[in-house]
């Protein structure tokens, strides 16, 4: 899906006369792999310090005067680095809900930017990070309506860690959801993690929700979540970050 198929809103007020980011930064990538065909289904877009320091230490820097600027200034960074680094799959980013004043019209400068660099839009996936709490839902639903509508995919990050877990899924259905590395932890030991995950992959099958696994770091975790039916996975046990680089992918997992 080619960006000039697709008209550009104009920006709304809430994106007008702010000053620039006063913020620097950069992405690493890590992949999310279907185990199935072993390749990489997607790269999700990290964010990190020039120095190669971690996303806290960024994000630490967010705050209700720059939400907006650096929202928009990550999707424009993401986009332009998978360009350069020649990224033929779907591309994740994290997205602040709360960042969004009117879908259409914020999502301009992602459009924008993915013209630019020549990068295909059905190639995005926004991540909604379940930690960040959603003040309306009506708001994050036609956010989600309106980047259906532009042909992205959704998903919904740290699933069974933030603040609405089940009750934001029965608002709407993302394309994916992602769950929480601390319902993966152990899971090939705790017998409640297990029951846990289960139960999340029945509801998201019945939906026709895929699963992404992500925060796997050894074989008993994989093994287990592969005998439960994930086939999506994100973790060292494939591949660390890499900053502004593709990293390789280990597949002696499977």
């Amino acid at each position: 899906m080619l960006l000039q198929s697709k008209s550009l809103s104009a920006p709304c007020k809430g994106c007008q006369d702010r000053p620039p980011l006063d913020l620097a930064f950069s992405m690493a990538f890590q992949p999310i792999v279907d185990v199935r065909s072993q390749a990489v289904f997607a790269y999700e877009a990290l964010v990190r310090g020039l120095d190669g320091s971690s996303a806290s230490q960024i994000l630490s820097q967010v705050n209700d005067d720059n939400r907006y600027q650096f929202d928009q200034a990550c999707r424009v960074k993401a986009v332009s680095l998978a360009a350069r680094l020649g990224i033929a799959c779907h591309v994740s980013i994290n997205f602040l809900p709360n960042a969004v004043y009117e879908p259409a019209a914020c999502i301009r400068t992602t459009l924008e930017a993915a013209q630019q660099h020549q990068f295909p839009t059905s190639r995005l996936i926004f991540e909604i990070t379940e930690n960040e709490r959603v003040v309306d839902k009506e708001h994050l639903k036609s956010i989600v309506q309106e980047y259906r509508r532009r042909g992205f995919k959704t998903a919904i990050d740290d699933f069974g860690a933030g603040y609405s877990g089940l009750n934001l899924l029965a608002e709407f259905q993302p394309d994916i959801i992602k769950l929480d590395m601390e319902l993966v932890r152990h899971i090939d030991s705790n017998p409640v993690r297990r029951a846990i995950v289960q139960g999340i992959l029945g509801v998201c099958q019945a939906l026709s929700i895929d699963v992404i696994a992500e925060g796997v770091e050894d074989e008993a975790e994989y093994r287990t979540l592969r005998a439960l039916g994930v086939h999506y996975f994100q973790g060292y046990l494939f591949a660390k970050p890499a900053f502004e680089q593709l990293p390789e992918v280990d597949w002696r997992a499977d």
